[in-house]
């Protein structure tokens, strides 16, 4: 490789990885502007295994900013990344997949009198599968996918209703 490549490759790395934490950002600061800003034009999300939906990246921020006025503090940590680039029209570096571990601590707006405690009540993690394409306006998220593995909710919210 040479030193311009693998400038190239370092630079491309270093926007990957700012992309993906715009991402969070977005999601804990609930502005849903700058999360459709982030995706490509056909770009799409995929919930599902955390009880969300899939769809088009402005259908899931609709999805996401509902949701996530159940939970005023969140703050989701992205870590473990793992980079890979791919090949479109005989191009190297059009494409890159990333994927990157997550854990999700989140406060309930209802704490049934809970105090004045700012810890989180809802904890969740897992794995995001990042698709992303190389556009005019920089890189961009083609494909996000939501691989929850584990949560720890408030009891109450763990038990099923009684009656």
């Amino acid at each position: 490789m040479t030193q311009r490549v693998e400038l190239a490759t370092v630079m491309d790395r270093l926007s990957l990885d700012g992309l993906v934490t715009e991402y969070a950002v977005a999601v804990d600061d609930g502005d849903w502007e700058a999360y459709m800003g982030l995706f490509a034009p056909d770009g799409r999300a995929d919930y599902r295994s955390a009880g969300g939906i899939e769809g088009d990246a402005q259908q899931v921020a609709g999805w996401l900013a509902q949701s996530m006025e159940l939970f005023p503090m969140r703050q989701h940590l992205i870590v473990n990344r793992r980079v890979g680039f791919g090949v479109l029209d005989q191009d190297t570096g059009d494409t890159a997949r990333v994927q990157a571990d997550y854990i999700n601590p989140m406060r309930l707006a209802d704490r049934g009198g809970a105090g004045d405690s700012t810890a989180p009540d809802f904890v969740c993690g897992g794995r995001y599968a990042f698709g992303l394409i190389r556009t005019a306006d920089g890189w961009r998220l083609r494909e996000v996918v939501v691989e929850e593995k584990w949560r720890r909710a408030p009891k109450a919210a763990r038990e099923p209703a009684r009656g």
